[in-house]
């Protein structure tokens, strides 16, 4: 919900591309970090899935219209724990990217502290992730 157009379209090709790794379709991308949270899941491909209808759902909700069927029919994934300080440092990396690619999007989001985590996540306690390859923010 906090992403500019051109951060959603991204997440959407990013989050395809993820998908089609997980399910062994494709030799790049493999080693991407962020993957780590889905293979870690008991069905990542479910996951991915769920995580992808999230995105899709906001989109169609600003009037975009992303391709459900791209989108695996797994159901049954599990609510994700995410840490507090991974989403933190998500966030600074995005209001990094937005205060130079979309200042009306970054004015905007002034006033949120706390961001909510998307909706396959439950917040737990904790610093940024070990898979995570922290840029100087």
């Amino acid at each position: 919900m906090y992403l500019d157009a051109q951060g959603l379209v991204a997440l959407w090709r990013e989050g395809l591309l993820a998908q089609k790794v997980l399910r062994g379709r494709t030799r790049g991308y493999r080693h991407h970090p962020q993957l780590d949270r889905f293979k870690a899941q008991p069905d990542p491909v479910a996951s991915i899935a769920r995580y992808l209808r999230a995105v899709q759902e906001e989109a169609e909700r600003r009037g975009y219209r992303f391709t459900r069927s791209k989108i695996a029919r797994r159901s049954g994934a599990r609510v994700m724990a995410e840490t507090r300080g991974q989403l933190d440092y998500e966030w600074a990396h995005l209001r990094r990217k937005l205060r130079r690619r979309s200042p009306e999007q970054y004015r905007r989001l002034a006033g949120v502290r706390r961001p909510q985590p998307h909706p396959l996540f439950r917040l737990r306690r904790g610093p940024v992730r070990e898979w995570e390859r922290p840029a100087a923010l």
